[in-house]
């Protein structure tokens, strides 16, 4: 079969012949549709994130995916099923996190992740799962059933962040999101119908695609060129709940300025190694005299995926179609990892979904 991956040493994911996957007794064999590109995809192909499987050269691509189940294989599933993959594995057998169902809890060293670090991912033609890894999502859905695990990542932050104010009556209205790449976006559209005020902060100037998509949401667009985040509380308001997904080390702290009393910021990009100057002092105020929290968050769980889908369900098709801006084939597949101002969220495609 043909799988998309890269090797190492190199700087450019290439097309690859794979045998085809005979599942194991408790996995099924997945027909896969299509698998989403992110910047995690990115940050794998350029040699700063992730690994290749123990004794191999190279690592298959691809941790966004969607297919349909071609073999159950005495699984709980029937033929015709679509079905999305959850990303960790267990490393060397099951751990402690595998079997509370807490994967994403997991620390480093404790898990695989398919098609980032130790596993070989899902940009192949077909692929095979354990069952207690696959959740099966409505044929409907099976046109974008790739955007369920970006969108399962803002559903973990957001449980996150309201376990964090669970000691007290925390009623947020007003979010900001940073970032306005595809994850952004669809935490936009995800915050939209449980906060009153919407905001999301970009650098990109007009005309761009991403801010009309913001502002067909019904969201605010902040131009960071213009508005840095400490200034949000003066020219907008104070938020309530910060989304954090740039990556951009000074907005881990910058964040903490933005919120209102009582406020949360999540953090979900990784940055590199940074160092610079911050008053310290000040931002420890902010925290204990405002009662204000951070919390981390990577990677999502079972439960977030079930979510995910149903929130996905929700997003109306004229915002899908705008932020999904290429679908491609194996055969033009390079288009699928372009990075420029005109791609938003891209996805190649190895067969289309036929109902049965």
């Amino acid at each position: 079969m043909n799988a998309i991956a890269v090797y190492e040493g190199a700087d450019e994911p290439v097309v690859t012949e794979k045998p085809r996957p005979a599942p194991a007794p408790g996995e099924a064999l997945v027909r896969t549709l299509r698998v989403g590109v992110d910047g995690t995809d990115h940050e794998v192909i350029a040699g700063g994130h992730g690994g290749t499987p123990a004794g191999e050269d190279h690592i298959v691509l691809g941790h966004e995916a969607v297919g349909v189940i071609e073999d159950p294989n005495d699984t709980p599933f029937e033929a015709g099923d679509v079905v999305v993959p959850t990303v960790r594995r267990p490393p060397n057998g099951a751990n402690e996190y595998f079997a509370r169902g807490e994967p994403d809890m997991a620390p480093e060293g404790e898990y695989h992740e398919r098609g980032i670090v130790g596993a070989h991912g899902f940009m192949a033609e077909y692929f095979t799962s354990p069952a207690e890894f696959l959740i099966e999502i409505p044929p409907a859905l099976a046109e974008w059933g790739f955007l369920v695990e970006p969108v399962s990542i803002a559903e973990k932050a957001i449980e996150h962040a309201y376990a964090s104010r669970s000691a007290f009556h925390w009623e947020p209205e007003s979010a900001l999101v940073l970032g306005n790449g595809s994850l952004g976006l669809l935490t936009v559209a995800t915050l939209d119908e449980s906060f009153d005020r919407v905001y999301c902060l970009g650098r990109r100037e007009r005309p761009d695609p991403t801010i009309d998509i913001i502002e067909s949401l019904g969201a605010t667009y902040v131009n960071s060129n213009d508005t840095a985040i400490p200034d949000v509380p003066a020219a907008y308001e104070p938020m309530d709940f910060v989304f954090e997904a740039t990556g951009y080390a000074p907005h881990a702290l910058e964040t903490i300025e933005a919120l209102a009393p009582n406020g949360v910021g999540a953090l979900l990009g990784v940055p590199g190694d940074w160092e610079f100057e911050i008053d310290g002092g000040r931002l420890h105020r902010e925290f204990v005299l405002h009662n204000k929290a951070l919390v981390g968050s990577v990677n999502s769980g079972y439960g977030h995926f079930e979510s995910a889908v149903e929130s996905l369900g929700r997003l109306s098709e004229p915002f899908l179609n705008d932020l999904v801006t290429g679908v491609h084939g194996i055969d033009e597949f390079e288009a699928a990892f372009a990075d420029d101002d005109t791609t938003i969220k891209t996805a190649v495609e190895f067969a289309a979904y036929e109902e049965r």
